[in-house]
């Protein structure tokens, strides 16, 4: 029974042993064993290996993925403007050098998310200083990432990461200066609004006057060419009458003083106060137009 117990107690020890000497690297992270606190060994290949149990050696890992900085807040930077713009960035970066990550930051994760935030802070600061704000929100939004990677990616490698992308999710004006970019925005787009208004009504008032000029070149050549007929016809008419009276003078002065009759005394109302001889009343004395006997003197 005793030495069940003995080669039990044994088992376990030699199980415990063979656990703690043998481990797995995961394909997604790296492997870095110490030795008396000393670094001995970093492992980047997945798969079982060895090491020896502790004290004498253990192990920690790292992430070798592609992680990402993402600030919570926005940052106030200031252009050459002396103006205040709000940026927002997120980093893309990951692990290239397990030994000098360890070194630098003793593992933490944390404290080396905290430095790669002072490296871009201290990156975007230095290129926005050196821009307008329409360059930084719109104009060279591009060329301020590329800048701001190069000086990233270059101090990053001094604490073992390699910088894969920085992005600016959002450039935009700080609050206070939000209600001038309005302003002026509004002011601009009036003087494009009042030229165009202007233009229009340029326009509109060339239209109607060439259209008033048209018209009244029009209505000209239609009372000339009225006219023009009107005197035809009234030529030809004269040319009628001339040949239908000369034939009889006399009918002819008879109708003409008809016509002044019937002109004369349109209405019950019309009152002529002439002389009864004068020769308007020719016809009314006599047929033919004769004048009219005297009337006899009274005794």
């Amino acid at each position: 029974m005793n030495r069940l117990v003995t080669l039990f107690v044994a088992g376990f020890i030699a199980l415990m042993l063979l656990s703690s000497t043998v481990f797995v690297v995961d394909q997604r992270k790296f492997a870095v064993v110490f030795a008396f606190g000393e670094m001995k060994e970093v492992i980047s290949e997945p798969g079982l290996h060895f090491k020896l149990p502790p004290p004498f050696q253990n192990k920690i890992e790292l992430d070798k993925r592609i992680l990402t900085l993402d600030t919570p807040d926005a940052d106030r930077f200031m252009t050459s403007e002396k103006k205040n713009v709000m940026v927002d960035a997120f980093v893309k970066w990951r692990i290239i050098d397990p030994r000098l990550y360890y070194i630098s930051f003793n593992g933490n994760e944390a404290s080396a998310r905290g430095r790669m935030g002072q490296i871009v802070k201290a990156a975007l600061n230095e290129e926005i200083t050196k821009r307008t704000v329409r360059e930084v929100i719109s104009g060279e939004r591009g060329k301020v990432m590329a800048a701001i990677q190069l000086k990233v990616v270059a101090e990053a490698k001094q604490i073992g990461v390699q910088i894969v992308d920085v992005r600016l999710k959002r450039v935009d004006y700080d609050e206070k200066i939000n209600a001038s970019v309005y302003d002026r925005m509004r002011a601009e787009r009036l003087k494009v609004a009042n030229e165009l208004r202007s233009t229009g009504s340029a326009e509109s008032e060339k239209l109607r006057a060439a259209a008033d000029r048209k018209r009244t070149e029009t209505l000209a050549a239609a009372y000339r060419e009225a006219e023009q007929i009107k005197g035809e016809g009234d030529a030809a008419a004269s040319a009628i009458y001339a040949e239908a009276f000369g034939k009889s003078p006399e009918f002819y002065k008879f109708y003409r003083s008809l016509e002044a009759y019937r002109a004369s005394f349109k209405t019950h109302g019309d009152v002529l106060v002439l002389d009864s001889n004068s020769e308007f009343f020719k016809y009314f004395r006599a047929p033919g137009g004769a004048s009219a006997p005297a009337a006899a003197p009274k005794k």
